[in-house]
């Protein structure tokens, strides 16, 4: 395989329906912001409305969930300083039912956050009669000891599991798993795409807020991005089918939750085309910092839990599933498995140092067989305005596209242990992405479809990647969402680090 890089810095799309009302997701106090405006510096889209100096407001119709304005929010409630400590405890407490959060919490209840599901899984957990089953995003298991005074980065997939368990849940699998199965599906769609004649270049579609973006301000172009469901997705869909005839219970009995870095995750699984014959493919998503308190809430010794492992065959992953939580993972997966599908040949070297990297995009040129495939990572959505301006105009050559909303992918995510300030963001973010990488090298399986438990799915349940079953199960439909932004003489920011070259 030989590439050239610069670094620098199927189905028809529908149209809006009725039910696709925006439910806000991301909120602004508006008697704790002070309109310092720092949320409006980092949203990618242009969301956060407001004068300075004075509160800011949400639009709703053009936010994309992304959570980012929630990380950076550092102004927090003091409106109780002068109050007595009964009076300040009662005024806190009511804030929180207003916001749905749990009663114990003890962090500062900032002006900017995003909506909470602890106490609706919570109050759903204690439901007789049904199989409680969870799944952990890979950047999960890079983070979540942060909360509990760990080393940014530190490890803990084990220590995950066990904690999990404790809570309740009876199958803890690995959304992992799902993003091998996306590995499998996606790459077949992409091959199919590049020998049968497109639509090309081929985006991804596992980031929701990217997905929402490319619905609110591209919608033309939607029949460029894979068909396929989130990994999220993808397992949630197993869980209830596959899942539930190895459990031999009833996919009604099962009750699905997700542990995600994401603050678009939820709205995402509340996607009404997000279900399989009548049932929802998650039932509710919690994020990194959600399941953080629960832990504590729990009274839960995180830091001394015995390592325990995830449930077969669903918690069992490659390498390649452990790398979508960073930029460019997702692509280094695909390369991984396209290459031998296409080649029949091993891949020479399995760390793919060109796609890897920070904010901005990122291309490439890799020989695969024949075929010269020009590829591209986005990460960050306000560096997605180029790139997707140049494919609208039809001047964009690439085969294949990565978009990633956050900075530096998942590991960045707005539901993430909450980093303030900038020299905390650039550790943390290099030491989780150290970490996801390291949990890659030590993998006895470091490919998608050499994961013996993905064979075995194909060969027992889905048959083929983009089989009938698979398409049913696995693939979804797009919507628009707007007039898209070439049609609304946008005002869309481009700010953010320009300093690359589109060929």
């Amino acid at each position: 395989m030989s590439t050239t890089t610069d670094k620098s810095s199927s189905p028809p799309c529908m149209e809006a329906t009725d039910s696709d009302c925006t439910v806000p997701v991301i909120h602004i106090d508006p008697t704790l912001c002070t309109g310092c405006r720092r949320c409006a510096g980092v949203c990618p889209v242009d969301a956060i409305e407001g004068l300075p100096g004075e509160p800011q407001t949400v639009n709703a119709d053009r936010c994309v969930f992304c959570g980012q304005c929630v990380q950076i929010c550092s102004v927090y409630a003091s409106d109780w300083a002068d109050a007595s400590p009964q009076e300040a405890a009662i005024r806190r407490q009511a804030r929180m039912r207003e916001r749905d959060m749990p009663a114990d919490i003890g962090e500062p209840l900032f002006a900017a956050y995003y909506s909470y599901s602890l106490n609706k899984v919570t109050d759903m957990m204690t439901k007789p009669g049904q199989l409680r089953i969870v799944q952990c995003a890979p950047s999960i298991r890079v983070s979540l000891a942060e909360e509990f005074g760990m080393p940014f980065g530190t490890l803990t997939p084990g220590k995950m599991a066990a904690a999990l368990r404790r809570l309740g849940f009876d199958r803890v699998y690995d959304t992992n798993f799902g993003a091998d199965v996306t590995i499998m599906e996606e790459g077949t769609e992409l091959i199919r795409r590049v020998t049968e004649g497109g639509p090309l270049p081929m985006f991804t579609s596992c980031c929701p807020a990217w997905v929402r973006f490319a619905e609110i301000e591209y919608p033309d172009l939607l029949d460029h991005l894979s068909s396929c469901k989130s990994p999220m997705q993808i397992l949630g869909a197993l869980v209830k089918t596959y899942g539930a005839q190895l459990d031999e219970v009833k996919p009604a009995n099962i009750y699905s939750v997700a542990i995600m870095p994401c603050t678009c995750k939820q709205f995402e699984c509340d996607r009404p085309e997000m279900e399989s014959d009548g049932y929802r493919d998650v039932d509710e998503v919690l994020t990194t910092r959600e399941l953080a308190y629960w832990i504590k809430q729990r009274g839960i010794d995180f830091m001394n839990l015995p390592d325990e492992e995830f449930d077969s065959p669903l918690g069992k992953y490659s390498g390649a599933g452990t790398i979508f939580g960073v930029t460019g993972g997702v692509m280094e997966a695909a390369i991984r498995t396209g290459y031998e599908l296409l080649t029949n040949e091993k891949l020479p070297k399995l760390q793919l140092d060109f796609v890897r990297g920070e904010e901005g995009i990122r291309v490439a040129e890799v020989q695969v067989g024949e075929l010269q495939l020009k590829v591209a990572v986005v990460a960050g959505l306000q560096h997605a305005y180029q790139l997707l301006d140049r494919v609208q105009a039809g001047e964009c050559d690439y085969h294949f596209i990565e978009v990633m909303g956050c900075p530096a992918g998942c590991i960045s995510g707005g539901g993430q242990p909450k980093l303030m300030l900038e020299k905390q963001k650039i550790e943390a973010y290099r030491a989780r992405k150290s970490s996801i990488y390291g949990h890659d090298a030590a993998s006895q399986v470091r490919k998608s479809h050499e994961n013996p438990f993905i064979i075995k799915l194909y060969d027992e349940f889905l048959g083929e990647p983009l089989g009938h079953v698979s398409h049913h199960l696995l693939h979804t439909t797009f919507h628009k969402r707007g007039p898209g932004r070439q049609s609304r003489n946008s005002d869309v920011s481009t700010n953010g680090n320009n300093d690359y070259s589109l060929h």
